[in-house]
């Protein structure tokens, strides 16, 4: 009678291994994060080059491998300039927030410059594609469907033809019949990156993988996929907007956190040539509470609206709440205006938004977040055509803040008159005459004088 294999418990987040169920992880803390991987988690196939003689480092090769341009310039931007032959990309997202669709517009696009393309749907029927790539005019003669889920066969396919560029939507959904558990499971989506990640190294393949996300909005699966990859691209949106943006949280081979904004429409996915005029296009005049911020994303300088709302508490504990901000940063902002500014705001709720469904995790939003409290405390509004950026300090210090000159150029370029930045910043704005620069060292000048 055959032995059943062991019963191991896995931790999605962190995979540490458990004989039985438990709750909560005790390697990462995380909370119903155990699965049941029979016979425990698979193996992970050797890397290419295993074997391989050393080498001294002063004789490898150190020119640029070519790259292959997607077709869509904001992609290529937030992948370095382009796909690195034999690069492993991983993109997330939320369900129905346009993922297939992006892939399947680069796909097209580079069938048309680059050769043959392999397009895997693991989730969609070959019809279900077929009406997309209607709609989005994605019909190239070099573009090759293979409606699969077993990754056996992904990989016989994928040698034979030697593609340009492989596609695989989505890992999840694809599987081993090696392996005793089912699709999705810890052991199924490391089996399946690793041997697909072999497949590009060996070949020269730039790869596509499509991941599913969880509750949260971090990439589901064992944490080994994130690093087995090249690039972890985000892509994130609103259902009820009609912008996505596109994020690079890890790239080998170019800069991380890079953006690239798009609009949904009918035809798919359209890249946003000007940012800052998307989120700012609905402000009409300054009015209190509201401050521009001159923000840098990656290499792209983009202009946002901060809005802050403050409310006398008639009762209970005061609130603050932060959408696009961080709501500790924000805390710790509201108590050196609090200290360094003599405003009173421990009796007050506090509410910012940055407009347009936009965020900002820079040190440089500092400022305009205390410029705006401060104006919706006072009543009054920042003068008209005012861009705002800065680090604040606990001691209510203004910090310099890198990329002055990117700033100033953008929001000169989009009209605006002046610019309220740290005084250490102050000499790079002597390159643009046109803009009134209000250099403040403190928190205290920045109220005295805006």
């Amino acid at each position: 009678m055959a032995r059943r294999p062991p019963r191991v418990f896995v931790c999605t987040s962190c995979e540490a291994q458990s004989p039985r169920w438990i709750g909560r992880c005790p390697e990462c803390g995380a909370w119903n994060t155990y699965v049941e991987e029979e016979g425990g988690p698979a193996g992970t196939p050797a890397a290419p080059g295993r074997g391989a003689a050393p080498v001294r480092l002063r004789d490898v090769d150190a020119a640029d491998a070519p790259r292959l341009l997607t077709g869509l310039g904001d992609v290529d931007r937030v992948l370095g300039g382009g796909l690195v032959p034999g690069s492993v990309v991983l993109l997330g997202g939320e369900p129905g927030i346009g993922k297939s669709t992006l892939l399947l517009q680069v796909a097209s696009r580079l069938a048309a410059t680059a050769g043959d393309v392999l397009y895997v749907s693991a989730e969609e029927s070959a019809r279900q594609v077929r009406l997309r790539a209607e709609r989005l005019g994605a019909l190239a003669d070099r573009l090759f469907l293979l409606p699969e889920t077993s990754v056996d066969r992904i990989l016989e396919t994928a040698e034979s033809s030697r593609p340009a560029a492989l596609v695989v939507d989505s890992v999840q959904t694809v599987a081993s019949a090696g392996l005793p558990s089912p699709a999705g499971s810890v052991s199924q989506v490391r089996d399946a990156a690793a041997r697909l990640s072999v497949l590009a190294k060996t070949a020269g393949v730039p790869l596509f993988l499509v991941g599913h996300v969880t509750k949260d909005g971090s990439l589901a699966g064992p944490k080994t996929l994130e690093h087995l990859v090249d690039a972890v691209l985000s892509f994130e949106g609103e259902r009820f907007q009609a912008h996505r943006v596109l994020r690079a949280l890890k790239n080998r081979f170019g800069p991380v956190h890079e953006l690239a904004l798009f609009e949904m429409t009918g035809a798919g996915l359209v890249g946003v040539a000007n940012p800052s005029s998307l989120y700012l296009g609905s402000r009409a005049g300054s009015r209190p509470g509201s401050a521009v911020l001159a923000a840098m994303e990656g290499t792209r300088p983009m202009l946002l609206e901060v809005q802050a709302l403050n409310v006398e508490v008639k009762w209970g504990t005061p609130r603050r709440t932060a959408i696009g901000f961080d709501g500790t940063r924000l805390a710790l902002l509201l108590a050196v205006l609090e200290r360094h500014g003599g405003l009173g705001l421990s009796g007050h709720d506090v509410f910012l938004n940055f407009a347009g469904g936009a965020e900002s995790a820079e040190p440089a939003a500092d400022l305009a977040v205390v410029a705006a409290v401060a104006s919706s405390a006072r009543g009054t509004a920042l003068p008209l055509r005012t861009v705002v950026f800065g680090e604040v300090g606990l001691l209510g210090e203004v910090r310099a803040v890198t990329d002055a000159p990117l700033r100033l150029k953008e929001a000169l370029a989009l009209g605006f008159t002046e610019a309220i930045l740290p005084s250490a910043n102050a000499h790079e704005a002597a390159a643009f005459p046109d803009l009134s620069a209000v250099p403040v060292a403190s928190v205290e000048e920045l109220l005295r004088r805006a």
